[in-house]
């Protein structure tokens, strides 16, 4: 576990500069599994489930963690998978906050970094 699920997020104002490419590949370095969708600009990850009643739980609890940092992810939920996806709007690419965010996340999936199947899944 990264210490980057450990930290809050800071409020991103306007005049906040976004990462670099090279800090935003660092950070990558920190939430494994997440992909680098457009450089500077969006960090990805599918997280795959046995079925549909799985898949929206995690969703809510991706919505609580949106919720409690005030950072919030796209997320595109389908029957055995959840994609989601940071950016920081504010600043119009990544911040900080986004990969905080990302390591929550796969805190909250309970393998973070890996790519299991859902049958793998405990």
């Amino acid at each position: 576990m990264t210490q980057l699920a450990g930290r809050r997020c800071k409020p991103c104002e306007g005049g906040t500069p976004r990462l670099s490419a090279a800090e935003a590949r660092a950070l990558l370095r920190d939430t494994p599994g997440w992909r680098l969708d457009e450089p500077g600009g969006t960090i990805s990850k599918v997280y795959p489930f046995r079925n549909y009643y799985e898949t929206m739980a995690f969703a809510n609890a991706v919505a609580f963690v949106a919720h409690r940092e005030d950072h919030h992810p796209v997320m595109i939920v389908g029957y055995r998978q959840c994609e989601v996806r940071y950016t920081t709007h504010a600043i119009s690419g990544l911040s900080e906050n986004d990969f905080i965010c990302a390591a929550k996340v796969d805190r909250l999936f309970g393998t973070p970094g890996e790519d299991t199947e859902p049958s793998q899944r405990p």
